[in-house]
């Protein structure tokens, strides 16, 4: 595909049925800033750093601040069900020591 035909078949995209699903781009990237704040500030505050777990806290993010646009939006229900089983499977994997987190307890910095 060349980049022409690319760029016009995103902004049938954005400008027509992502617009309608998700309402204006721009606010609903300010409200998906908000959230990606709170959980990037938590991730530092717990563990130092941004882990997968907190990539998909923050990809779920994404998805619950699209369906306070439009709340029957099936595929964003899904994509957050996928987002939450990949987060709590990345909390359990072993860590750098070869001990597993039970997802009780926060790592330390």
């Amino acid at each position: 595909m060349k980049r022409e035909e690319l760029l016009r078949q995103a902004e049938k995209l954005i400008n027509g049925q992502r617009a309608k699903d998700y309402g204006d781009a721009h606010h609903n990237h300010n409200r998906i800033a908000v959230g990606w704040n709170e959980i990037i500030k938590g991730a530092i505050e717990s563990h130092g750093k941004i882990t997968a777990a907190h990539v998909a806290l923050m990809m779920d993010w994404v998805k619950t601040s699209r369906l306070i646009e439009t709340i029957d939006h099936t595929d964003s229900w899904l994509d957050k069900a996928g987002y939450t089983a990949l987060g709590a499977e990345f909390t359990h994997k072993e860590n750098k020591n070869g001990k597993t987190t039970n997802g009780n307890v926060r790592s330390k910095k």
